[in-house]
C-alpha cells in the first residue's frame, strides 16, 4: 500500500481554517499573501518596488529632454522558517477503517494546541523583530521605537491615540486598522472608554470624546498576554523567551505585512517492517513573516518590561509580573 499524500487537501484546509483560529488570523490571511508569487526556489517572493521622481516646474516657450523618471527594484523576501513534526501512530489506537478520518483528529490536536499558538507567537516577535532593527540589506530601513509607557485607566486612551497619529503622520489608512492587544488591556480600553462616554454624558455634551471615536476606527482583538511576547523559544514547539518585553498593543494595517505559508510535504504511510508495524504521519513547511519595506510605520507598538504575563495593577494599569 502507497503512502497517501495530503498536502493538498492539508493546507486547503489550513487556509480555510487560519482566519477564524488564529489569533493573527487576519495577518495570515492579507492579500499580499495572494499578490505577490513565489519563486522557482519555492521559498523566495520577489515584491515590485517602482518609485518615481517628482514635478517640476513647466513654461510655455520650451520643451525638456525627455528622461526616464520612474525607477524599477525587486524586494525579495526569502522564507527561512522551516518546521516539521511527525508522529507513530499504532493501528490499534486508530480505526483502519479510515485512515483519513484518524489523522484528520490527531492534526487537528496538533494544530489548534500547538503549530497555530506557535504561529501566532511567532507572528507577532517576528514583526517586532524586524520593525525594531535595521536591515543590512536595505539602507533606507531605520529601527523604529516602540512606546514604553506604563499603561493605566487614565491614559491608554492617550497611548492608543498616540499610536493612531503616528500612523496618520506615516499616511497609513485609516480604514482596515487592527489593533491587538492583551486581554487586561482590552479590559483597560473599555473602562476608559466607558468612563469617558459617563463625562460627555454629565457635561451634557452632544459629541463623544475624540479618543472614544478614534477607538471605534479600529478592530480590537484581545490576545492572551503569553502569544504578546517580543522573543520566543522556538527550539521545541515554542515558549517565551527569558528576555522577552510584554507586548501591550499592536496596532498594525494588515496592508503592510506578508505571511506566506508554503506546506511542502505532508504524508501518511502505513505500518511496515522499517515503522515496527506503526502507521507513520510527517509534515514539513516553509512559512514567514515580513514587513513591506516601505511599511514599515503601519506597525506600532506599546511594550512593557518583563517575561511574564501582563496583569492588571492595583492601580488598574498594567505591569510585568
Amino acid at each position: 500500500m502507497a503512502g497517501i499524500n495530503y498536502a493538498a487537501q492539508y493546507a486547503q484546509a489550513l487556509s480555510q481554517a487560519y482566519p477564524y483560529v488564529l489569533n493573527f488570523g487576519a495577518l495570515y490571511a492579507t492579500e499580499n499573501n495572494g499578490r505577490y508569487r513565489m519563486g522557482e526556489d519555492g521559498k523566495t517572493i520577489y515584491i515590485p518596488n517602482i518609485s518615481t521622481t517628482g514635478r517640476v516646474a513647466a513654461d510655455r516657450d520650451t520643451i525638456a529632454t525627455a528622461t526616464r523618471n520612474y525607477d524599477n527594484a525587486w524586494e525579495p523576501k526569502v522564507l527561512s522558517n522551516q518546521r516539521k513534526w511527525s508522529t507513530l501512530v499504532h493501528p490499534k489506537d486508530i480505526d483502519q477503517t479510515n485512515e483519513v478520518a484518524s489523522i484528520q483528529n490527531i492534526t487537528r490536536v496538533f494544530n489548534e494546541e500547538q503549530k497555530f499558538p506557535e504561529m501566532d507567537a511567532y507572528c507577532v516577535s517576528t514583526l517586532y523583530k524586524l520593525w525594531s532593527s535595521t536591515d543590512p540589506s536595505d539602507s533606507s530601513k531605520k529601527a523604529m521605537t516602540a512606546d514604553t509607557t506604563a499603561l493605566t485607566a487614565a491614559n491608554v486612551l492617550s497611548v492608543f491615540d498616540k499610536l493612531m497619529l503616528n500612523m496618520d503622520n506615516a499616511r497609513v489608512p485609516a480604514n482596515g486598522r487592527i489593533l491587538y492587544c492583551t486581554f487586561e488591556v482590552q479590559t483597560l480600553l473599555k473602562a476608559a472608554a466607558g468612563i469617558t462616554r459617563n463625562f460627555d454624558v454629565q457635561r451634557g455634551g452632544g459629541a463623544i470624546s475624540r479618543a472614544v471615536s478614534r477607538i471605534e476606527e479600529v478592530q480590537i482583538v484581545g490576545v492572551p498576554a503569553a502569544l504578546m511576547k517580543t522573543k520566543y523559544d522556538f527550539t521545541a514547539g515554542w515558549k517565551p523567551a527569558s528576555d522577552a518585553l510584554q507586548i501591550n498593543m499592536f496596532l498594525v494595517h494588515p496592508n503592510a505585512v506578508i505571511t506566506p505559508v508554503s506546506y511542502q510535504f505532508s504524508q501518511l504511510d502505513p505500518p511496515s517492517a522499517v515503522t515496527e508495524g506503526k502507521y507513520i504521519y510527517y509534515e514539513e513547511s516553509f512559512e514567514d513573516v515580513f514587513i513591506l519595506n516601505k511599511k514599515q510605520d503601519a506597525l506600532q507598538f506599546n511594550v512593557s518590561s518583563g517575561a511574564a504575563a501582563a496583569s492588571l495593577s492595583d492601580e488598574g494599569g498594567v505591569s510585568g509580573e
